[in-house]
């Protein structure tokens, strides 16, 4: 029997643009293939009525993930005001319309003002969150409701881009953990008359923004792959990210070059001026990029997540 093909190694980020009604897990599938890439992973999902940045990760790549669970995001959310429905957005079904009263730019920012900084959010049935062992949204689905508990979310920036007289976009900055769902939910209910999601984009994830890096859209990264195929330097792999590009949070520590070996096998080292706390990037002389490191309490360099030479 044959054995199967297992695609290329490659290893770096592209930062694809996900449509709407695909799930993460969807269009991480299609862009892996179209890498032909051996392992695949994506950092922060986006469910099938969000789209925008989903970061996918290839080989080495996929073991940063973690670094990122505590990164901050960015969204724009249009909501639609005088509607309720069970989701928050319009994949639900409406249980209440009520009628909207004038609001203009001072009334809407009174009203934002309240969500800035660190609110507590009850976070809706309809997540991905478990209660005894179940998602939320498939309690939900049951019609089923049980008890949440407030969690401490920051929102740093909450942006208003545009109003009319039924509808709202805005621009919002969080801390993880955030339903922009419910954020536009409770803006309703402070307005007096409701509003749900019609429209929701992730446009900032971590360290990379749609404003500020390049991303791609699967038809994108189809013509790119028909017109210069794979490895070919106006091919596909010049769209991959190096690994660290992800990990800009975190300070640098350049070795010298009689610690680069010590370090890759795993041993601490002494390295002046390293921080004291937390983790931070380790490099080589010449730039390469090792792993991430952490000082002990010997005041000692130790690795704590290295990567193989690339």
């Amino acid at each position: 029997m044959a054995r199967k093909r297992r695609g290329r190694e490659i290893n770096g980020i592209v930062l694809f643009d996900k449509p709407l009604g695909s799930s993460s897990n969807q269009a991480l599938q299609r862009v892996r293939r179209l890498f032909d890439a051996a392992k695949a992973g994506h950092t922060g999902s986006l469910d099938p009525a969000a789209s925008g940045l989903l970061p996918v990760c290839f080989g080495q790549a996929t073991r940063i993930s973690g670094l990122l669970l505590d990164a901050d995001k960015t969204y724009r959310v249009t909501g639609r005001l005088g509607t309720r429905t069970d989701s928050g957005d319009l994949e639900g079904e409406v249980i209440e319309t009520r009628e909207v009263p004038a609001i203009d730019n001072d009334a809407m920012e009174a009203v934002l003002g309240r969500f800035r900084g660190r609110v507590e959010q009850v976070p809706p049935m309809h997540s991905a969150l478990k209660h005894e062992g179940r998602r939320l949204y498939e309690l939900a689905r049951e019609g089923k409701t049980v008890e949440r508990k407030a969690r401490p979310i920051d929102f740093h920036e909450i942006t208003l881009e545009s109003l009319s007289a039924t509808e709202f976009t805005l621009r919002v900055h969080s801390s993880k953990g955030a339903y922009i769902r419910t954020l536009v939910e409770d803006i309703g209910e402070a307005l007096g008359c409701g509003a749900v999601v019609i429209e929701l984009r992730r446009i900032g994830l971590g360290p990379w923004s749609m404003d500020e890096q390049p991303t791609y859209r699967l038809e994108d990264l189809e013509a790119i792959a028909a017109e210069g195929g794979l490895e070919a330097p106006d091919g596909l792999d010049r769209v991959i990210l190096p690994i660290d590009s992800a990990l800009g949070a975190y300070p640098v520590v350049m070795l010298d070059a009689s610690s680069v070996d010590p370090i890759r096998h795993g041993h601490p080292v002494f390295v002046p001026n390293a921080p004291q706390t937390g983790w931070f990037r380790l490099y080589a002389p010449d730039d390469l990029f090792l792993g991430m490191g952490e000082v002990l309490d010997d005041g000692r360099t130790a690795p704590r997540r290295l990567f193989a030479a690339l």
